[in-house]
């Protein structure tokens, strides 16, 4: 059996898999608060599980792997959403659930084994609350029961940080009814114009952090192999779930992976920048789903990734050409060795990319289509996009070859000043109704409705 090697972010070191169970694979993934789409980061970390999701069944097969990720649809930022719209909790939430599923469908993501709703489990909450209280780690206050922090030794050691360092570089909530302002809500009180449920404290709602370790102990057990998210939620929220957890006497997870975060052009994301933007604002600008995700493979989870519009070309070309020497080709039976050895080695999505292209400048078509599939890529079901937007067949790799004349025309302009060649090649391009796009460091031919395949053959056969 392939030995899978993963970072893991309690210890800081990459330590082989070893399950808990024989043979059976466990994992939880924080998902989203849903109350709006999704952006364009909280992508990432579903594609990067995903394709660890498709490693593990791989490894172990299918029926031996669960996987878990939630949705939280209970949050003062749903009930804010609520009182704005005029529209009820359950409509938000379930409406908001459908949308970021359509969304994770078209990047190519396959739905966990379970994806339970918060509001689900609110049972197991208060039970969780109860115990800790009744152990001495959390105390009631005011209609909400709190996690002494302080009765916990190792609070802080997960994200490495002190309890004055976490007090400093954080937003704490000053209330009252504190004992200490790193404390954090495992219950809070609901009034009428907020979701609530009967609790040994009076008509209430959890706090965040609560939610995870409830369904991963209904759901996973006490104990259960991988935990993952984003590396912004290491603290507070990772940290918070661990030490409740541990106090109710919880194992946990054995393995921390935590993908790093998302920039746009070599800047954060941000609306004040002008470049936030949602799965659905790429889709609707027609960047097909299977590109968004090679994109975000390109880069290793471990490391930052930055979204750029060169990437986003580079991508689209690369699999317009695999999707053409796939073109009624038949996968191998199992995906290439390499392949399966860099997935292994900590999800080294990377260097799994590289071999994909090596498979294909082999022209082992048979492999390339296996070992993509692997990776969530050259699948049927993210394939429309090349048909619809292409003339289908050979016109794939005829169009690449004259937009690889092109590009090598006006990078030997650039030096020579001479733009006769580019000018020709882009006026037969354009003859032939394809749409060229020309940007600082790309180059790019799209088919437009007056796609003429005779023309774009005539410029083929004339070369360059």
């Amino acid at each position: 059996m392939t030995l899978i090697t993963l970072h893991n972010t309690q210890t800081r070191q990459k330590e082989v898999l070893e399950p808990i169970k024989s043979g059976d694979v466990s994992m939880y993934v924080c998902g989203p608060t849903v109350y709006d789409r999704a952006h364009l980061g909280n992508a990432r970390p579903v594609i990067i599980f995903d394709t660890l999701f498709r490693l593990l069944r791989h490894v172990y097969g299918e029926d031996h792997v669960t996987y878990v990720r939630n949705f939280t649809d209970v949050d003062d930022k749903i009930n804010a959403r609520a009182a704005e719209t005029g529209q009820s909790i359950r409509e938000i939430t379930d409406g908001t659930i459908k949308l970021y599923l359509d969304d994770m469908d078209a990047v190519g993501a396959m739905h966990p084994n379970h994806m339970p709703r918060a509001t689900e489990y609110i049972e197991q909450m208060v039970a969780m609350s109860a115990d800790l209280i009744e152990k001495g780690f959390a105390y009631e206050a005011e209609g909400h029961v709190l996690f002494a922090v302080e009765s916990y030794v190792d609070y802080g050691k997960f994200s490495g940080r002190s309890i004055d360092d976490m007090i400093a570089g954080s937003r704490v909530e000053v209330a009252p009814y504190k004992r200490n302002p790193m404390d954090f809500v495992l219950w809070k009180p609901s009034d009428e114009n907020t979701p609530g449920w009967d609790s040994p404290w009076g008509k209430g709602r959890p706090g965040w952090h609560i939610e995870c370790s409830a369904m991963a102990n209904e759901l996973l057990g006490e104990s259960f192999d991988i935990h993952g998210g984003g590396n912004d939620l290491t603290f507070p929220h990772h940290e918070n779930e661990i030490a409740q957890s541990k106090c109710v006497g919880h194992g946990f997870a054995n393995i921390w992976m935590h993908n790093e975060m998302l920039q746009v052009e070599g800047k954060k994301m941000s609306k004040s920048l002008g470049n936030f933007f949602t799965v659905r604002d790429l889709l609707d600008q027609d960047v097909p789903g299977e590109v968004i995700r090679l994109v975000m493979l390109g880069t290793h989870y471990r490391k930052p990734m930055d979204w750029t519009e060169q990437k986003r070309a580079e991508a689209e070309r690369t699999l317009r050409h695999w999707h053409s020497q796939i073109d009624g080709v038949e996968a191998a039976d199992v995906p290439d060795p390499e392949v399966v050895v860099a997935l292994a080695d900590d999800l080294n999505t990377h260097q799994a990319i590289q071999r994909l292209h090596a498979l294909s400048r082999a022209r082992d078509f048979a492999g390339l289509k296996a070992s993509a599939d692997l990776l969530g890529l050259l699948t049927d079901a993210l394939a429309d996009w090349v048909a619809t937007s292409w003339g289908g067949g050979q016109d794939h790799s005829k169009i690449m070859e004259v937009e690889s004349w092109l590009r090598a025309a006006r990078n030997a302009a650039k030096l020579s000043g001479d733009y006769t060649d580019v000018d020709r090649l882009r006026s037969a391009a354009r003859s032939a109704g394809l749409d060229v796009q020309m940007g600082k460091d790309t180059v790019e031919l799209k088919p437009t409705q007056g796609f003429d395949v005779k023309k774009l053959h005539a410029i083929s056969r004339k070369g360059a």
